[in-house]
């Protein structure tokens, strides 16, 4: 079985926690709890014909990422940013993790995690603009709602499948 850690990155109150709950134990918590440092899981996935371990790093968030500790970063083989669709702000530092994730390693398999799709029609400007940057740095864009369980389990399947191909490919 491959193992991989994958990060889970973004701005305070995007979902994160949410979204890692929702995928790990397929629950959701109307209750905010902030995460302090990082929490770890592993979720193994079928992908294809390979049994794949996602070591899940879901990280404390800041106001940017600035705040992100690189050392959560060392030895990833993948990342979840995550914006919240309610907060353009949150949409827009995706560049900034983006670049961050990027000097640890150019090659690394990034997804964008547009939470919170309950909140705003999938019209909404905001989710334009989530599109527009996912475009410009060719990163995948999965709309999602932790709370309804929307597009989570497509975010995870999509990147592990994107990091079996990477493995197979070496």
């Amino acid at each position: 079985m491959v193992q991989r850690k994958v990060c889970l990155v973004g701005d305070f109150a995007v979902g994160k926690t949410s979204l890692f709950n929702r995928f790990v134990y397929n629950r959701f918590s109307e209750t905010y709890q902030s995460t302090i440092g990082v929490r770890v899981q592993r979720k193994i996935l079928k992908v294809r014909d390979h049994e794949l371990a996602l070591i899940l790093w879901d990280t404390e968030g800041g106001q940017d990422s600035t705040t992100l500790k690189e050392s959560y970063l060392k030895g990833a083989a993948g990342a979840v940013i995550v914006c919240d669709l309610t907060r353009t702000g949150t949409i827009l530092h995706c560049e900034e993790y983006i670049h961050l994730l990027r000097r640890e390693n150019p090659a690394l398999p990034l997804a964008i995690a547009g939470n919170k799709l309950d909140l705003v029609s999938p019209d909404h400007a905001h989710v334009t603009v989530a599109h527009q940057v996912a475009q410009l740095f060719q990163a995948p864009l999965t709309l999602s709602s932790a709370n309804l369980g929307v597009g989570v389990e497509q975010l995870f399947q999509s990147l592990g499948e994107r990091l079996v191909h990477a493995q197979t490919t070496i």
